[in-house]
């Protein structure tokens, strides 16, 4: 399997581009537990066929969210040659190329367990020793593009706030300004992110490979957007999330903007998602499609696998939906899943089947869409316990039940009770809580290590932000 990983080139194919191509530096890149990029750079004739095995001794381990304590700290970057990419924004003199890193234990300890590319490759794993040939992923990214934004949390005692301009926020003085809720697909002069998002595709197609859709305008003002790109097998599709980060992250930065995958920066109006679809194929067949069924051509290996993403879809939480932030978006009123079930194209629901097509010609194209994850998660996770989900459905057979094909944002309490529609937490608290109680479908993938430091990290963040006292608190109870 770890052959199979290094894809068409060869560390001897990267040496010689590397020659060829006169790159003089070389970026090592990583992420955190967090799902933070990370990275070193080398000079390029640091590297050799060897590092492509034994890795490049570059790493305090110690000082990365999630990875070791400081008496282990000696950790190795073992670049993956598949990956290898010019990046676009160094000159001739610093001519630089990427590659994404496995993370190694020192002293021939074998992988950290923990890393996330790891997770992700053993989640493809997983999927071979029962059967299947292969999985694929396409996630759909939105994100916020501001003109600046400026903060200030560290003087509390001064006050806290938070700032943010675009030229076509509702609240801007611009003539075309988008008004909340309707920034869906305007054209210019509304849409001011045309160019931008242009080249971001253009980045992303030309230097690394990840071919792209469609892009446009997404539904909340202020500069939210979203660009497709084409779906992958597991761990190359988290790769190329991270990637799309951070080309568009740095593509904003030299456009004099800035960038997030912050799920909720607005209040009042709809936040960015990670839609993620997904299928699972046997020798080029995709087993989600049967003809026969009537309601979504849905096959019964798909129904059981959704089966198991509705039942541990509470626990899920804590890992496609990740931060505090995260349950600021995942509120009714503004599109984003908040109640457990699944449907045929139905938006407010957990889980979506399109079905914009029918019959055997669209058979490749049958997939699940989950839709509670956002951009803020780490993709290795996330994809890696959808994964672990979904399978722990098929292994336990686990029905779905009938389908909910309303709008289930307007069914009454008493309805959604008579239905046994479950809601998705409400805080990272209550997702830690339902993860802590449901992790055993995680096991075959995630390392128990894994999911107390994932739980640790998520605990300290949701106090970090519970214990302090919020602006509009000052509105609602100064004069109490």
């Amino acid at each position: 399997m770890a052959e199979e990983r290094l894809g068409a080139f060869t560390p001897k194919d990267i040496l010689s581009a590397i020659d060829k191509e006169k790159i003089r530096f070389i970026d090592l890149q990583f992420t955190d537990l967090a799902g933070r990029l990370q990275h070193v750079t080398i000079p390029a004739s640091n590297l050799s066929e060897d590092s492509f095995k034994s890795g490049v001794p570059k790493l305090d381990g110690s000082s990365i969210k999630g990875f070791v304590e400081i008496h282990e700290s000696d950790l190795l970057l073992v670049p993956d040659p598949a990956t290898y990419a010019l990046l676009p924004w160094y000159g001739e003199g610093i001519k630089t190329a990427r590659l994404i890193c496995d993370v190694h234990r020192g002293f021939g300890a074998g992988r950290l367990l923990w890393d996330p590319r790891a997770i992700a490759q053993r989640a493809e794993d997983e999927l071979g020793k029962l059967g299947y040939t292969t999985s694929y992923w396409g996630p759909e990214i939105e994100f916020f593009v501001f003109d600046k934004v400026t903060w200030d949390t560290l003087s509390p005692y001064r006050g806290q706030g938070y700032s943010i301009e675009s030229k076509e926020a509702a609240w801007s003085s611009s003539s075309y300004p988008i008004r909340f809720k309707e920034g869906y697909f305007p054209a210019p002069p509304q849409d001011t992110l045309m160019v931008f998002r242009s080249e971001c595709v253009r980045v992303l197609e030309d230097y690394f490979n990840i071919k792209c859709d469609a892009h446009h305008h997404e539904v909340a003002t202020a500069g939210q957007c979203e660009i497709d790109i084409l779906h992958s097998t597991l761990t190359k599709a988290a790769d190329n999330v991270a990637t799309y980060k951070y080309v568009i992250k740095n593509v904003a930065v030299q456009q004099n903007m800035v960038a997030t995958m912050m799920p909720k920066p607005i209040f009042s109006d709809n936040a960015s998602g990670m839609h993620v679809h997904m299928s699972i194929w046997r020798d080029g067949v995709n087993l989600f499609y049967d003809e026969r069924d009537e309601y979504a051509e849905l096959s019964q290996l798909a129904r059981y696998y959704i089966g198991g993403l509705l039942e541990h879809a509470e626990a899920l939480s804590a890992l496609v939906s990740p931060t505090t932030n995260s349950y600021r978006r995942l509120v009714p009123g503004y599109e984003a899943p908040v109640y457990v079930g699944w449907s045929r194209s139905n938006r407010s629901a957990t889980i979506r089947i399109p079905v914009y097509e029918k019959g055997s010609k669209s058979a490749a194209k049958k997939r699940i869409e989950y839709r509670p994850p956002d951009p803020s998660a780490n993709p290795y996770l996330c994809f890696a316990a959808l994964l672990a989900a979904g399978l722990d459905g098929i292994k336990k057979k686990i029905e779905i039940g009938d389908p909910l094909d309303e709008n289930i944002y307007k069914l009454t309490p008493e309805r959604r009770r008579e239905l046994g529609v479950r809601e998705l937490p409400g805080s990272l608290k209550e997702a830690v809580d339902a993860l802590k109680s449901d992790y055993e479908f995680l096991k075959p993938i995630f390392p128990l290590e894994a999911i107390e430091r994932i739980i640790d990290i998520e605990l300290k963040e949701y106090f970090e932000v519970s214990m302090r006292p919020h602006p509009h608190e000052f509105y609602l109870y100064f004069d109490i």
